[in-house]
């Protein structure tokens, strides 16, 4: 009994103690210009999230072609809806270093990222003639 006492003490110390040791390394104005950029990312994701209603309609038509004109928008809904709600989570939790010490939580980080059209990889580098 006494075994597993110390044992779960020990791993609570541990777990308590390591991130507190990685967060020692960075500078002070390093964190809090990492907390700002994470809360103007999670702001102008709320604001812009509209665009995501003809980014996907554009992006889909690309893909699909004319079909693309009805599933587009349906995407673009759905993506301006996370978009903004991921932005109100960066927003409120921007002095929280997740995920990935203040990365963006989605990818592109910013609605008007990703706009290309996508490479098409299904061919082989040998197959072309």
């Amino acid at each position: 009994m006494k075994k597993v006492l110390l044992l779960s003490a020990l791993l609570v110390v541990s777990a308590v103690s390591g991130p507190g040791k990685a967060a020692a390394d960075q500078q002070p104005e390093m964190i809090v210009e990492k907390m700002a950029i994470k809360f103007t990312r999670g702001i102008t994701n709320v604001v812009t999230s509209v665009i995501e209603l003809p980014k996907q309609t554009v992006l889909t038509s690309r893909e699909m072609g004319g079909a693309g004109m009805i599933v587009g928008p349906i995407k673009g809904v759905g993506m301006t809806l996370y978009r903004g709600a991921i932005g109100v989570v960066e927003a409120f939790f921007c002095m929280v270093p997740q995920p990935g010490y203040y990365d963006p939580m989605m990818e592109p980080a910013y609605v008007w990222q990703g706009w290309e059209p996508r490479r098409d990889t299904s061919k082989a580098a040998g197959d072309e003639k």
